[in-house]
């Protein structure tokens, strides 16, 4: 599962798929924009609603949960990476949420 950092992440997110994998309550503290929110739990059931010609980079609160998606996502023929420190680090840099 490769790990992308936070720079790397907001370089590409104009032409990957940000990738949110938080749980609902968790999103109220600020989203990456134009990300996609899926908790982690629905994902399986919810693929349809991901680009497979897109990459994602899949994002969570620490980076912890995030680790274990690009796995399940790269079996089902996406191309996925995790960013590391998740949106702590991301909120932390100052980066935009909505």
């Amino acid at each position: 599962m490769p790990e992308i950092t936070i720079t790397d992440t907001h370089q590409r997110r104009a032409k990957d798929q940000i990738l949110d994998v938080r749980e609902g309550f968790e999103v109220t503290d600020g989203m990456i924009p134009k990300a996609i929110h899926i908790p982690m739990g629905e994902l399986n059931n919810r693929l349809n609603e991901i680009d497979r010609a897109r990459p994602v980079i899949v994002v969570c609160r620490s980076g912890n949960r995030s680790a274990r998606a690009p796995d399940a996502l790269t079996a089902a023929g996406f191309s996925a990476d995790t960013m590391g420190g998740g949106m702590g680090a991301w909120q932390h840099a100052g980066l935009p949420i909505i």
